[in-house]
């Protein structure tokens, strides 16, 4: 037996005895983790999605030279992200619109589901504008005259229940109007698109009951007709509008000569013999060179929906999406395309995180408002101090830090440091959807356990069940996550160097109409914290 098999099969047997002297060792300095996913391929094409996270409902609009984008972000706090691009494929994250969700008591814990759903994002009159809906309480406006912020607070538009998927549109004559669509969870019913008269301020509508202008229940074969946005061009009044359901619709495109109708319809883009599953809803927007461009989503299960980036032409008074397979009108998705334009750097949306700034970074959301108390960049600098919430069940803990999943095959470190003042007190590394797994460090005694959580249930609750998988006299511990086709394996070093697999693959689930997400947490008792040394994240090797 060579003296690399002895330590390869000995080491795991002696890890309780030597892990607090290797997690002692001083660290170097770190490598620049090769990003997980990028969209550009660096030949003048780039490959769909263009952004592999969980930017659902994404909608995107041009300013001059400049693109930007929002999403949905439900009940993560903060919310509405905001994104920036120079050429349509590689975005940067600048921050978010909504820095705390209202109304804030209702936000103070987890809200599966509920808050920031599809958003609009316009440019009118010298400002932008996010008309956003919240299912339970109505649709809000905001308003920037920089993308980056500060925005203002959200106006109750229009109150009441079942209201989403707000479209303004200011008409030529001076008029304006707001188009939306219903949510059958909260209104009773579903498939019809109102439209209300609506100040030009955007601060009131003008009337309160608006009319049904588009109703998918007199179209064929329609079901859930909702995400509407809404374009004028060339005399016609255009609604892009997807059916048919989240992961198996399509994308239609209605068109009248009046705003009020009647309305014709035509299937524009739908999956065809790609292997796209439900492209559709998104955004229009025209390129500086006068092209047409579609941005949809994709729903992907535990990996979120995310975004794709389609041509678009038209052809006898109707886009055309995607690539043209036959007569019919009907485009499919492309996988890789020609770039709409050839400036502009590569740029990815943050994953990995050192925690050597004055704040977080840009990627990270709280799973509800967050509270100053419950982190700290100062107390110990160049790490995250999670001060320990109580809680045991991390589904209902508003403290659990998440980020999106960035790639369909990643890895993810960090190290923790428990300091822990009770039993049971803990921290580590969670994978979070509506059922999740997690690794990370346990009081017991006067000691720690290296252990392995599995919540595991159905939608509404699941039970964590907890798993020894190791002893150890210290504190500290190298953990890592490495994800690929919705597996996650999680392991742990003594060195930071080899790594041991704790349990067996975990299957990620999605949450609630979101992706699964990975975080950090610690929970206990109000006198123990976790320091995080750092959060890197790169392309699986």
């Amino acid at each position: 037996m060579t003296t690399t098999d002895f330590l390869h099969r000995a080491v795991p047997l002696f890890l309780p005895l030597i892990l607090p002297l290797a997690l002692s060792a001083c660290q170097g300095p770190p490598a620049t983790p090769q990003q997980p996913w990028t969209a550009d391929l660096g030949n003048g094409q780039y490959q769909n999605p263009i952004l592999h996270a969980d930017y659902a409902d994404p909608d995107a609009i041009r300013v001059g030279d400049t693109y930007y984008m929002t999403a949905s972000s439900f009940s993560n706090s903060p919310g509405l992200p905001l994104l920036r691009s120079s050429d349509m494929v590689n975005w940067e994250l600048v921050g978010h619109a909504l820095p705390r969700l209202v109304p804030e008591n209702v936000f103070a814990t987890p809200q599966p589901g509920k808050g920031v759903w599809a958003p609009c994002l316009r440019f009118h009159d010298g400002q932008f504008w996010i008309f956003y809906p919240d299912p339970d309480f109505g649709i809000y406006v905001m308003t920037a005259t920089s993308f980056d912020g500060p925005w203002t607070a959200p106006h109750l538009l229009a109150g009441g229940k079942g209201l989403i998927d707000p479209t303004p549109l200011w008409d030529d004559d001076g008029k304006a109007y707001l188009l939306h669509g219903w949510a059958k969870s909260r209104a009773g019913f579903n498939n019809v698109l109102t439209l209300r008269g609506m100040a030009p301020d955007g601060r009131s509508l003008l009337d309160t009951s608006g009319q049904v202008i588009i109703d998918g229940n007199k179209l064929p074969n329609y079901k859930t007709l909702e995400g509407p946005k809404f374009y004028k061009k060339d005399g016609y009044y255009y609604v892009f509008a997807p059916a048919g359901g989240v992961e198996e619709g399509w994308q239609s495109v209605l068109r009248s000569r009046s705003i009020k109708g009647p309305y014709q319809d035509k299937i524009v883009m739908a999956q065809g013999k790609s292997g796209i599953n439900g492209p559709h809803q998104g955004a229009w927007v025209t390129a500086q060179d006068g092209s047409d461009w579609f941005f949809h989503f994709q729903d992907k299960r535990a990996y979120g929906r995310v975004v794709h980036l389609q041509p678009m032409r038209w052809k006898d008074g109707w886009p055309l999406i995607g690539e043209e397979v036959d007569a019919s009108g009907v485009g499919q998705p492309f996988a890789r395309h020609a770039k709409p334009l050839s400036a502009g750097p590569v740029r990815v949306p943050p994953a990995s995180d050192e925690f050597s700034s004055a704040a977080l970074g840009l990627q990270w959301q709280w799973s509800a408002n967050g509270q100053p108390q419950w982190m700290s960049l100062a107390a110990r600098p160049g790490q995250l101090r999670l001060h320990a919430q109580p809680g045991t069940n991390l589904r209902e803990m508003g403290s659990v830090l998440t980020q999106k999943l960035p790639a369909p095959a990643f890895t993810a470190d960090t190290r923790i440091e428990l300091s822990a003042t009770q039993e049971g007190d803990r921290a580590g590394l969670v994978l979070l959807g509506m059922k999740y797994a997690w690794l990370g460090l346990r009081r017991a005694g006067t000691g720690s356990q290296l252990v392995l959580g599995l919540c595991e249930g159905n939608e509404n609750t699941c039970t964590e069940k907890d798993q020894l998988v190791l002893p150890v006299d210290g504190n500290a511990a190298y953990l890592r996550m490495t994800m690929a086709d919705g597996i996650a394996t999680f392991s742990y070093s003594v060195d930071n160097s080899r790594f041991v697999e704790a349990g067996q693959p975990f299957k990620a689930g999605m949450g609630r109409w979101v992706g699964a997400q990975m975080g950090l947490f610690s929970a206990g008792g109000a006198q123990a914290h976790a320091d995080v040394d750092y959060f890197r994240v790169r392309k699986q090797e």
